[in-house]
């Protein structure tokens, strides 16, 4: 078997929901991770529940459930948060909007900055539920009938006094599995919208940087179409300048949006998932959130795109403006070069008549040495006539001019 066959395989069982019957109330809290704050939650988590020691060794897992205070409560590690969720089973007598649970606050105790999402849904039997939304507190509230009709679901997004959202959930016939199921997408479709929204002051302030760099870029494409030589490396050292302040934006903001992308594409199938029909005339829960939702990934993903595209163009106006100084590099190389060619032929020629000179010289010298020696043969009494003199030196003059000529043309070549 392969290492992580076991793991790989037991992804599928990962994550289980909270299998309840209603009515029940439902207490969900979302912490992003700061400083290792996410370890001390569960940590105290599991200090506190009944059976913590014999349970301590999950706290290096990625998820957990396990009984608090006689309750289960379900905690899910993810990348960027970690999400409790609570299950408090609800008597006819009891309050429909109860404060969350003291013992669930005292494990986000110090760490109440960190909470990006506190939901509570109130699970009501259809024999239990008072019959009327306005009862619960809501005013002109989104509702739908989920999971083909068995079970209503109510919400108007206000939030709380102390932050809280809060959803109605009416069972008509979800068994515990599925009904804890349905808890759960609606949970995640809380979580996972807040933390897509992260990206939204991130896009606002990258969108204000963005004026200025677009300003800048028009002011180099101006310079750049009447750029020459002289101005090109002051022109060429702006633009490098902005293509850095580009790529610095890009890479503090690439995570969030991509994480934007990611959360927003789960919150979408979630709804739907939730096979949402209309109750009477209220608008749908979930096209109430896609309306006011898809703007800010819109936004978000419209920021990206342009951020990523003015780093295109920036970096091809360096590429355009780095040509242009090439060509004229290459111009300058190529008259360098022909004026070069030409002092060379012009050399050539210059050479070519010096060594003619030079084995005209050399003969006319040795002609006055043959001259030398004739004369120099009659005074030893030897009687040679001119004729003979010249068929014997002949020879040997042509011999030593063409020697000569040769040796200062290997030495040429050399």
């Amino acid at each position: 078997m392969h290492a992580l066959r076991f793991e790989l395989h037991n992804e599928l069982h990962s994550r289980p929901s909270v299998y309840f019957n209603a009515p029940a109330y439902v207490f969900h809290l979302a912490l992003l991770e700061r400083d290792g704050a996410l370890e001390d939650i569960i940590g105290r988590l599991y200090a506190a529940s009944a059976n913590g020691a014999a349970q301590q060794h999950q706290q290096t897992e990625a998820q957990g459930l396990l009984k608090f205070d006689g309750h289960d409560l379900k905690w899910e590690r993810h990348t960027e948060f970690l999400s409790l969720t609570l299950v408090v089973l609800k008597s006819d007598r009891e309050e429909f909007w109860p404060r969350f649970p003291d013992n669930l606050m005292a494990l986000v105790h110090g760490h109440e900055h960190l909470v990006i999402n506190a939901t509570q849904i109130l699970v009501e039997s259809e024999q239990s539920w008072q019959g009327d939304t306005a009862r619960y507190g809501f005013k002109d509230p989104a509702g739908s009938q989920i999971g083909s009709g068995d079970a209503v679901v109510w919400s108007d997004f206000k939030l709380t006094e102390s932050g809280s959202n809060r959803l109605l959930l009416i069972n008509r016939k979800l068994n515990a599995y599925r009904l804890g199921r349905m808890v759960r997408r609606l949970l995640e479709i809380e979580t996972y919208r807040m933390m897509a929204s992260l990206a939204l002051p991130v896009a606002k302030e990258v969108s204000q940087q963005l004026k200025t760099f677009d300003e800048q870029w028009a002011k180099l494409s101006d310079q750049n179409a009447s750029a020459n030589s002289a101005t090109a490396r002051l022109i060429l050292s702006d633009i490098s300048d902005l293509s850095a302040k580009i790529v610095r934006t890009t890479a503090q903001s690439r995570l969030r949006f991509s994480a934007a992308e990611a959360y927003s594409q789960i919150v979408f199938e979630r709804i739907g998932e939730l096979r949402e029909t209309h109750v009477g005339d209220c608008q749908r829960l979930g096209v109430f959130i896609e309306r006011r939702f898809k703007p800010t990934v819109r936004y978000c993903s419209a920021t990206n795109h342009r951020l990523e595209r003015l780093g295109d163009s920036v970096a091809n106006l360096g590429e355009l403006l780095q040509a242009r100084v090439q060509v004229e590099v290459e111009e300058q190389n190529m008259e360098i070069l022909h004026s070069l060619h030409t002092r060379a032929t012009t050399q050539i020629k210059i050479q070519k008549a010096v060594e003619g000179l030079s084995i005209i010289a050399i003969t006319y010298y040795l002609l006055s040495l043959f001259k030398f020696l004739y004369g120099g043969l009659h005074t030893l009494g030897l009687d040679i006539s001119p004729k003979q003199a010249s068929l014997y030196l002949a020879p040997i003059a042509i011999l030593v001019i063409g020697a000569i000529a040769l040796r200062i043309r290997k030495a040429k070549e050399e």
